[in-house]
């Protein structure tokens, strides 16, 4: 074994004790979600994530191979975890931070921490102050756009002693009994002050982030799991906790189990766990297994398998027609995708069953298509799954219709997607198709969810961000109007038989492709956010209902 592979696997036990010793240090003194009926979604890791998950920025960073060939050289050979370890000539590269609102995370110097020897460039709006080996400073500001861009070159590394474990902390650190609240410095908590810089494997999460997060009773994690068109199917393929970065693409991103694990313990949160569409038996018994030794006794493991795979857009939902044709399960191909849905999730649930000695401490859930009754008879009934099942799942949102909403040029009319009936997906008519989903979770036994849901006002075929109707869309999100809408929506929700409720999602920008985000970045006022101030609202006056909530 070299010096280099000893040092490593030194690191790794570090860190990964690291957070057990972190849930012990940094547990809330409070748990304000105890009672609550909402849970959120993550996102994904990618370098233009406005809900800023860590506190070492470098963790959402752009892998070095997904940066080829622009920030990578062909030539440049990757260790197993994904650092540059032989550069031949060439310079390896990483996008650090993309188009993110400017107080998403402070502005001011930032300590660049490595290992290994050789020379680093920053660019975009980062600037170097000093350096020295194994320690850049940096300076952190907006540019003009009030937006941060950064990017990080190697552009000398010893093939010896290379760059790696690049970690690239901000000022300040926190109080260790208020993990919620960032501070500038040691006086504001006089010897019980957290330097990010000296203490980040054990903070791990952003402040801000964890604040957020508290109000949640569960966290829903398939987006920061990289579940969506990835086929990983093994547990050798897994995400793993010393990977250079979790960030990137599709096939590629993903916080570890271990992470995911630890956040929910962090925050006293359930987790909701998503596993990969293909992933094999061996991968969803060591899941479980390692669930079941991290997880706080307290919490229980809500699972599903894949997402929406009755939407065939995805790569998981061609995957299950697939298999159910394979299996000769209907002669439709759709049903047949369905039915092996159901029958992969009960045998999912199973497996989970096994390792936790029985299904009691589990939530077993199945899901549909908001809008067909057919999805979910055929996946509860489908070989009795129901029987297996603790609930059904939907995501209901409400938005107009897809072809209207094309045509918005003034606030009104986008208001008049979603109070005027004539459209298909009005909050009243997304009422309807909740009722009727309640009707057939009834009639099975099992309890009606949400694995996201909320406002829906987005325009898929926009080719750019300020593309009509995206401007307006957007000022319809921001509008004080909506935080009526979502009291409405989450009442009508509540009215109608419904329990828990995963809003999608947590703080992102709003770009094309939707505006989701119950914030636009993490720290975002809560006067400037009404869809966040609807939900904590929501929260503090309708304590969760159902049986079992608490």
């Amino acid at each position: 074994m070299s010096l280099l592979t000893k040092k490593l696997g030194l690191k790794i036990a570090i860190f990964s004790a690291g957070l057990g010793l972190a849930s012990a240090l940094f547990s809330p003194a409070y748990a304000s979600n105890q009672t609550s009926p909402l849970g959120t979604n993550t996102n994904e890791l990618t370098e233009d994530d406005s809900s800023a998950p860590f506190i070492d920025l470098f963790r959402a960073a752009l892998p070095f191979e997904d940066a080829r060939p622009w920030l990578t050289g062909a030539n440049v050979q990757l260790d197993a975890n994904g650092w540059p370890a032989r550069l031949n000539g060439q310079i390896a590269g990483s996008r650090v931070l993309s188009n993110l609102p400017a107080q998403t995370i402070p502005a001011g110097n930032y300590t660049v921490l490595y290992d290994g020897a050789g020379k680093m460039q920053y660019g975009g709006d980062a600037k170097i102050i000093s350096s020295q080996p194994g320690r850049d400073i940096i300076q952190l500001s907006a540019g003009a756009d009030n937006k941060y861009d950064m990017s990080l070159r190697i552009r000398e590394s010893d093939p010896r002693n290379y760059i790696r474990n690049i970690r690239i902390l901000p000022p300040g650190g926190i109080c260790a009994n208020n993990p919620y609240r960032r501070v500038g410095g040691p006086q504001a908590c006089p010897g019980n002050y957290k330097a990010f810089v000296t203490h980040y494997a054990q903070i791990l999460f952003n402040p801000d982030y964890l604040n957020y997060m508290k109000d949640f009773k569960v966290i829903r994690f398939m987006n920061m799991s990289g579940v969506s068109n990835n086929p990983q199917r093994s547990w050798n393929q897994r995400q793993q906790v010393m990977d250079a970065t979790w960030g990137g693409n599709q096939t590629n991103r993903g916080a570890p189990i271990e992470i995911q694990i630890e956040l929910a313990n962090r925050l006293n949160a359930h987790p909701w766990f998503t596993l990969h569409h293909a992933a094999d038996n061996g991968y969803v018994q060591q899941f479980a297994q390692l669930v079941r030794k991290r997880l706080k006794g307290n919490l229980r493991p809500h699972i599903e398998y894949s997402n929406e795979t009755w939407n065939f857009i995805f790569l998981q939902g061609n995957y299950v027609r697939d298999q159910g044709m394979a299996r000769r399960l209907d002669t439709n191909k759709n049903r047949a995708g369905y039915r092996y849905y159901s029958e992969r999730s009960v045998e999912i649930f199973k497996i989970w069953e096994r390792v936790f000695g029985g299904p009691q401490r589990l939530v077993r859930i199945l899901s549909g298509w908001t809008i067909s009754k057919d999805v979910a008879e055929t996946v509860l009934g489908h070989k009795d799954a129901y029987k297996h099942a603790d609930a059904f799942a939907i995501a209901p949102y409400f938005f107009g219709d897809h072809n209207s909403i094309r045509l918005v040029r003034n606030l009104n009319q986008a208001f008049d997607l979603i109070t005027n009936d004539q459209y298909r997906y009005s909050i009243n008519n997304t009422l309807k198709f909740i009722s009727e989903q309640k009707a057939i979770a009834d009639k099975y036994g099992v309890k009606l969810m949400a694995y996201e849901g909320g406002q829906g006002l987005v325009d898929f075929k926009t080719k750019h961000d300020m593309e009509m109707p995206n401007p307006i869309l957007y000022q319809a999100n921001r509008h004080p109007r909506m935080e009526q809408f979502y009291n409405k929506f989450l009442q009508g929700w509540k009215k109608a038989g419904g329990t828990l409720f995963a809003h999608y999602s947590s703080p992102r920008t709003y770009r094309r492709y939707g505006a989701w985000g119950s914030k636009e970045y993490i720290t975002q006022p809560l006067s400037q956010a009404p869809k966040h101030r609807a939900l904590l609202n929501f929260n503090r006056r309708n304590p969760c209902w159902w049986q079992g909530c608490r």
